[in-house]
């Protein structure tokens, strides 16, 4: 199926978070570098972004090497893989990281996609989701184009290499405007690099440059990817511009007139705390945030304990602002990583003890346990639930989004719109299910304030799409109004 906007999460995550669709990552050298490498470090460093599935592809002006599968990127790329890649004379090359929201999550569904055309054999890594996929695929079906995988991402392939009257940088802002949604992606050629973003800016991208001879270039759905591998940020991709490198330097055209609504869950969830994306920090928006939740919603309590690692963040601005202290109430396993497909429900809760465990700072206090989101609301109870086995009197949750009520098109698994607990019960309910003394979510305007900077889209919290929505079938339909 291609564009299922209600695919649920696969529980082998073992958690209850939305979950980004991937990261992406490109370099362009002037000179021969080990580009394998350094595209490794750079997904490497993107890995928070999706854990389903890793590939790169590697070319020196002449052949073209793709190395793809499913996994970590460090199960995808042991030496014998990444050797495989590997060119002497490298000059390009695109990685990937995937979730998959859009197209099974199958071996032959991992990027980079390649495919061989009059411009040569090209490739592509893709974040996000096109709302229109749908219709422009059966359009070109129904015109005898082929597709050898069910996600979205061929689509755009697919139009540009259709162009053949164009070059590549003509053929590619031709499919930005045919197509419609949320999406950051990067485009390689053997001799040239490309990247591009929606009008809306959904989803991040960045450009940074190695300094020393090479002066690399690299396009990134994150700043961290880029320091991973020694370059330093130059700027934001603008929503609706499109750039490339090649042997001439970096260049920009504007496809599309730029209305900036990037997702909130970038600096609410997604992004690593030390990334900064369209001129906003992280760390310090998360900061803001629980901030902003303290004064919204403040209360008597005697520790504030974050819900590891997302809730760090926030709960720190709550502690600064209530004048209550923090603590680390909870331990994060490290090494529990992704977990087993829990067939009962006494598994699935022991799934979450194998990740969390309180520590003493909870016995006897009242506890404020901040997160980022309740999306199911299944693991919020359990976390409660352990807090107060050891020994919390009571637990008041703060959560620093708002309640979310609609699934994402953009390329967010938030599962099936009547699995969100909060679209289909009010804040007492979910308090009650949940089993908290209190329970608050941050404002829709005290998250803007938070953020700061660009609009944002906020359409899981309010309903309001920026980018455009599917041409829904009843089916469709039916599992929006449920």
């Amino acid at each position: 199926m291609i564009l299922d906007p209600f695919q649920v999460a696969p529980e082998e995550y073992g958690d209850d978070k939305p979950h980004d669709e991937c990261g992406v990552f490109g370099m362009y050298s002037p000179q021969p570098l080990d580009l394998a490498w350094l595209t490794y470090l750079g997904i490497f460093a993107l890995q928070h972004r999706g854990q389903e599935a890793a590939g790169m592809a590697v070319s020196d002006g002449d052949k073209f090497h793709v190395e793809k599968d499913l996994g970590l990127v460090t199960q995808v790329f042991d030496e014998r893989r990444l050797d495989s890649v590997r060119l002497a004379n490298a000059r390009v090359s695109i990685g990937h990281v995937r979730y998959s929201t859009t197209g099974s999550n199958l071996r032959f569904n991992a990027q980079p996609l390649t495919t061989r055309t009059n411009k040569g054999i090209l490739g592509l890594a893709h974040n996000g989701n096109f709302v229109n996929a749908r219709e422009v695929r059966n359009m070109m079906l129904m015109e005898g184009a082929l597709f050898a995988t069910t996600n979205d991402s061929e689509v755009m392939l697919n139009l540009i290499a259709r162009e053949s009257h164009m070059d590549l940088v003509e053929a590619t802002a031709s499919a930005m405007q045919q197509l419609q949604g949320g999406y950051a992606c990067v485009l390689m050629s053997r001799t040239a690099l490309i990247g591009f973003r929606d009008p809306n800016g959904v989803r991040p991208l960045v450009i940074g440059q190695r300094d020393g001879p090479d002066g690399a270039y690299v396009i990134a759905s994150e700043p961290c990817a880029l320091f991973a591998v020694g370059a330093r940020l130059l700027r934001d991709v603008m929503p609706g511009e499109l750039v490339w490198v090649d042997r001439d330097g970096l260049h920009s055209l504007m496809v599309h007139p730029g209305q900036p609504t990037p997702c909130s869950f970038e600096w609410i969830y997604f992004a690593r705390s030390d990334s900064r994306l369209d001129g906003v920090d992280t760390h310090e928006s998360r900061i803001r945030m629980g901030e902003q939740l303290a004064r919204e919603f403040p209360v008597d309590a005697d520790i504030v304990v974050p819900v590891p690692d997302s809730g760090m963040g926030a709960a720190i601005g709550y502690a600064r602002e209530s004048g209550i202290p923090f603590d680390y109430g909870l331990y994060k396993n490290p090494f529990a990583g992704r977990t087993f497909l829990a067939p009962t429900q006494e598994a699935r809760d022991l799934k979450v003890k194998m990740k969390l465990s309180p520590t003493s700072a909870v016995r006897g206090k009242r506890v404020v346990l901040i997160d980022d989101s309740i999306v199911r609301g299944t693991t919020s109870r359990q976390i409660v639930n352990l807090l107060r086995e050891a020994g919390a009197s009571e637990v008041h949750f703060r959560v620093s989004s708002p309640p979310i009520k609609h699934p994402c098109f953009y390329g967010i698994d938030t599962a099936a719109r009547k699995e969100l607990v909060a679209s289909t019960h009010s804040v007492e309910e979910i308090r009650e299910l949940i089993g908290a003394d209190s329970l608050s979510f941050i404002s829709e305007r005290g998250l803007r304030e938070a953020v700061g900077g660009p609009g944002l889209c906020l359409a899981c919290f309010n309903g309001e799409y920026p980018a455009g929505t599917p041409l829904l079938n009843d089916v469709d339909k039916l599992a929006l109004e449920v």
